[in-house]
């Protein structure tokens, strides 16, 4: 099985980017709504850890974002619990996977938190900040202090980049994202 991780900074594109590949994919940030949603266990451990903040479940992005931004040892603790979680789910997606021959792995904190092999082959999309920046802000739930407190726990980018065997360049035309993702599959296989 050939694992492919995909880099890049916050909204550059690279949930989109790894669907284009077509082998499954391993997305890192839909397993953490599906907990927050659905997982009773992960919400007793975050209402125990930080019970000013987490009250209802399913658990509530809005109790999660105060807790985040009243206090940067809140974010530890979530991190804490939850990515122990989405490792799990990882691992299970994996075993899932084990015939494919390219699986992806879309998970934003890859390098970070040491979830890569050395054998993964790490690609990197790159975009224009203020392209990056015009997209992000239309999303709904954009906070700009949450979004630097997420910058702030990632490694830079141009380490990324230096880490990374293929670069993307996203321009956000779905054309250059799947030509670049063409000629990157047409090299490995």
């Amino acid at each position: 099985m050939i694992r492919i991780g995909i880099l890049g900074d916050i909204g550059s594109g690279k949930s989109y980017a790894a669907h284009c590949f077509g082998y499954p994919v391993f997305n890192a940030d839909k397993e953490v709504v599906k907990l927050y949603r659905s997982d009773l266990k992960v919400f007793k451990k975050l209402a125990k850890s930080l019970p000013k903040f987490i009250h209802s479940f399913p658990i509530n992005k809005r109790e999660i974002t105060k807790a985040i931004l009243s206090n940067n040892n809140n974010l530890k603790k979530i991190i804490k619990i939850v990515h122990k979680e989405v490792r799990k789910k990882m691992n299970a997606f994996l075993i899932r996977n084990k015939n494919k021959r390219i699986i992806i792995l879309d998970i934003p904190l890859l390098l970070e938190n040491r979830i890569n092999n050395k054998k993964d082959i790490l690609v990197f999309v790159e975009s224009k900040k203020t392209d990056i920046l015009k997209r992000i802000k239309k999303r709904n739930n954009f906070n700009k202090k949450l979004y630097r407190k997420f910058k702030d726990i990632q490694l830079p980018l141009n380490y990324k980049r230096k880490k990374s065997k293929f670069i993307i360049k996203n321009d956000f035309t779905k054309k250059s994202v799947k030509k670049s993702v063409k000629n990157i599959l047409n090299q490995i296989i």
